[in-house]
């Protein structure tokens, strides 16, 4: 899930879907095959997303919490966000226009409250569904695979 206002930004600059650039230091991943159903869908939800993420009522939303790269706010954004042995696995729903994506690279991490507790994060990545697939359970690995999901970040817990 993402902010609206993530939600409705323009158009990506890279017309592939698998343009993908895993350095911290610049964020390319290209568009997703299919953004309607999931914007949809995102919408939809949103307002539940947004009184539930964090919680341990239902630890599939978090909060991630990130800090505008050129104006220095703190923003905290409902995802949708899996624990793996060292971190997180977070979808990456609309490519390069995923802006809270593009503000973990630009500062090398921030935090996210996952299931009840807060967690800082490092090193972000992008993976494709080889890779992020391992850590997804299958019903959620199917779901991913119909609306397009191709792209993950993964994050590695400071605190591992």
């Amino acid at each position: 899930m993402t902010d609206r206002r993530e939600a409705e930004t323009g158009e990506s600059r890279h017309d592939s879907g698998m343009n993908m650039n895993t350095t911290s230091t610049e964020f390319q991943a290209g568009r997703p095959r299919h953004s309607l159903p999931i914007r949809s869908l995102a919408r939809a939800v949103e307002p539940i997303a947004r009184r539930m993420a964090g919680s341990r009522i239902f630890p599939l939303w978090s909060i991630l919490r990130h800090t505008g790269r050129t104006s220095g706010t703190a923003y905290g954004t409902p995802v949708v966000a899996l624990a793996t042995p060292d971190g997180f696995v977070i979808p990456l729903p609309f490519g390069d226009a995923t802006q809270w994506a593009r503000n973990l690279f630009a500062a090398g991490g921030g935090s996210i409250r996952f299931a009840g507790r807060e967690h800082r994060i490092v090193d972000p990545q992008i993976v494709g569904e080889d890779v992020a697939g391992q850590y997804l359970p299958l019903p959620f690995r199917v779901i991913s695979n119909r609306l397009g999901l191709r792209q993950y970040v993964m994050v590695r817990r400071a605190d591992a």
